[in-house]
Formats: structure tokens, sequence, C-alpha cells
């Protein structure tokens, strides 16, 4: 039957392309052997991840309610501003939810809204269309940076070569509570949002 196959990573999980005979190594679960020869292996020390086939993936009830691609045209200012109405959540819990828009995670919110200048501790409802299409811009450009770097996150994290990410050189505020801020100098500011670990700059961000 024709469909699609939904591979979730989980937290640790990786794709790696192999176009030789590389031996298993620990944790390789999944090989996926293409007519051309490649072959698509998948690690996952943790075993969080899992590989699901869907006839019409876009209808699969994992995938249905799931907001747009963030590097999509689709994501934009105007998008962000009409879903945030009325909302008196956080703005970093906001564009974290899934079904607003899928992956920003936890160090990208942090990342975005820093360069963005906005508090993340904001109420969603209550920031602007300007500022919105603002933090659109810092978002996309701060995946398209992680992408090219090579991911970031946890220390077993492996990019598609089997190489770790080397991202998380590049932070300016994730992972750095107390420490300057690389702006204004200022030390910076840690809370619990959701339980997730927040860190903002008190005077650059509002």
């Amino acid at each position: 039957a024709e469909g699609a196959m939904l591979v979730h990573l989980g937290m640790s999980g990786s794709l790696r392309v192999i176009t030789d005979a590389t031996p298993l190594l620990k944790h390789d679960h999944v090989d996926v052997h293409m007519s051309s020869g490649v072959r698509l292996r998948f690690n996952d020390p943790r075993r969080f991840g899992c590989w699901l086939w869907a006839e019409h993936w876009p209808d699969h009830p994992l995938i249905a309610h799931l907001g747009p691609e963030p590097l999509s045209e689709d994501f934009d200012g105007t998008y962000l501003h009409e879903r945030s109405r009325g909302r008196k959540g956080a703005i970093k819990a906001f564009v974290m939810d899934s079904g607003v828009v899928v992956g920003v995670g936890n160090i990208y919110a942090n990342e975005a809204l820093f360069m963005a200048g906005i508090d993340p501790r904001r109420a969603a409802g209550k920031v602007s269309l300007a500022r919105y299409t603002r933090l659109v811009e810092c978002i996309k450009q701060v995946l398209s940076a992680a992408i090219t770097q090579g991911g970031t996150t946890l220390r077993d994290f492996v990019n598609s070569d089997g190489k770790p990410g080397y991202f998380a050189q590049q932070l300016y505020v994730y992972g750095r509570g107390g420490a300057p801020c690389k702006a204004c100098g200022k030390a910076l500011k840690e809370v619990r949002q959701q339980q997730r670990a927040t860190v903002f700059c008190g005077a650059c961000q509002r």
C-alpha cells in the first residue's frame, strides 16, 4: 500500500545515511534499504523514538493537530499574532506549543526571544503584530543557524554524519543564567517556566 513512514527521534534518536558496509553500533535498531543501495540507519540509546506507518500521513492523529513548520511560509507574524489573541499564558510557552508551531524547543525559544527583545514571561496575547513579526524572523534565524551548526541539546546528540552537534557553543542566553548578557553586560536572570529553565536579560527583553 502507498503511504509514509512517520519517524520520531525521541530524545536521543538519530538517522544516518550509510553508503558502505558500516558495522552496526550499539543501539542501532532499524536499517531502511533503498533501491539505490543507500541505507538509512536509526540509532536510539534511550529507545524513546518510534516508527509508524500511515497510508495518509497528514490525517494521522499524531500529525493532524500540529501547527506549521517554523521554516515554512505558513509560519509568519500574522499567523502568530492571530493565534495569540486572548492568550494570557507566557509567550515562551506559547511558541513552544506544538499545536501552534512545531520544532521550537526550550533552547531555541530562549534564544529567539532574546534576539527579538521579548520578555519570555510576557502574556502572549499582549504582544503586538510588529513584535511577532520580529519574533518569527528570529525563530527562523535561530533554527537555520542551529541546522547549519549541526544541532544542539543532549551530549550524545549526533547529526546525520554521526558527529556531535556544536550549536551550543553559539548560545546567547540558554544555560548562562547569572553570566553577563552578551549585549549589555548585565547579569542574565534564570527562572523556571513549566518546569523548564528560562534565561533572559531583564534589561534587553521587555
